[in-house]
């Protein structure tokens, strides 16, 4: 299943978000590996000191269950184990003085750990 989205509308719920500085940030860096087979893949799996933690990771494989979403011309790949954890969460990404790197604003993230590396 693969859904255009115009990332300048509200944040959807039930998907998930890619903010277009983000979006942005994914093209400029498949443009440097030189590659256009390539997904952003996010999921959600054990770990960390909450329990559960976020990857994100470019991948070229396609997986039984995915969600596909486009998102200005970067396609977004979610498994289905975790798509009911990301449902709603925005992606974004931020570059200042303090830090640089994709975010994660997640609704259904109860809590997290203090260095913010997992949640639950």
């Amino acid at each position: 299943m693969t859904e255009q989205v115009d990332t300048t509308t509200e944040r959807r719920t039930d998907q998930i978000n890619l903010s277009s500085v983000a979006a942005a940030k994914v093209k400029s860096l498949l443009e440097q590996e030189g590659r256009d087979d390539l997904a952003l893949r996010i999921s959600v799996q054990p770990g960390g000191c909450s329990g559960l933690r976020y990857q994100l990771f470019f991948d070229e494989r396609t997986l039984d269950g995915d969600v596909t979403t486009d998102f200005d011309g970067v396609t977004v790949v979610v498994d289905r184990m975790s798509v009911p954890y990301l449902n709603g969460a925005m992606i974004d990404f931020v570059d200042s003085i303090e830090k640089q790197g994709f975010t994660i604003d997640n609704p259904n993230a109860t809590g997290s750990c203090a260095c913010g590396d997992s949640f639950h």
